[in-house]
C-alpha cells in the first residue's frame, strides 16, 4: 500500500507537499513585475489608481474609479495564454495543472461578465504584451477610458 502511495505520489508530483506549497507560496499574486510596469506608466501619465481592489469582483489589479474601468495583468502560465495548443506542453502533474488554469480560464470569463454587468469596463493585458508593447497598453486604455 505505502509502495502504490509513493509511485502514484511520483507520477502526481516530484515534490514533496511541504516543497510544492513554499513554491506556490512564492508565486506573487500582487505587485508582479508587469502589475508594476502598467502602474507606473499610468501614474507617469498622471491617472491615479486603486491596487488590488477587494471591493470588486475578482480583485482587478488596477482600478481606475474616475473612469469606471478595471485593468487585470494577466501572466501567460495561470490564465492560459493559447490554451488550446499551451495545455499539451504541461509535462508533469498534468491533470492537476490544467483543471487548475481551465478553473482559472473559467472565473476570468465570469468576473469579466459580472463586472460588465456592474457597469465598469473591463481590460485584460497578457504580461508579454505589458512587457513588449507598454506604450500601445497604455493607450488602449486611454482609448477604453473616452481620454482619446
Amino acid at each position: 500500500m505505502e509502495i502504490e502511495y509513493l509511485i502514484y505520489n511520483y507520477h502526481m508530483d516530484r515534490l514533496t507537499k511541504e516543497q510544492r506549497h513554499k513554491n506556490m507560496q512564492a508565486v506573487k499574486n500582487k505587485d508582479s513585475q508587469i502589475e508594476i510596469m502598467l502602474r507606473s506608466a499610468l501614474w507617469n501619465k498622471g491617472y491615479r489608481y486603486r491596487k488590488n481592489y477587494t471591493k470588486l469582483e475578482g480583485k482587478p489589479d488596477i482600478v481606475l474609479s474616475k473612469y469606471k474601468t478595471v485593468i487585470f495583468c494577466d501572466s501567460e502560465f495561470w490564465h492560459g495564454y493559447n490554451w488550446k495548443v499551451r495545455k499539451n506542453d504541461i509535462k508533469s502533474n498534468k491533470e492537476f495543472w490544467i483543471k487548475k488554469i481551465e478553473g482559472n480560464i473559467k472565473r476570468d470569463k465570469t468576473v469579466n461578465r459580472i463586472l460588465k454587468e456592474q457597469g465598469w469596463k473591463v481590460v485584460r493585458f497578457w504580461g508579454k504584451d505589458i512587457q513588449k508593447n507598454l506604450d500601445k497598453c497604455v493607450y488602449k486604455i486611454e482609448k477604453e477610458i473616452g481620454v482619446l
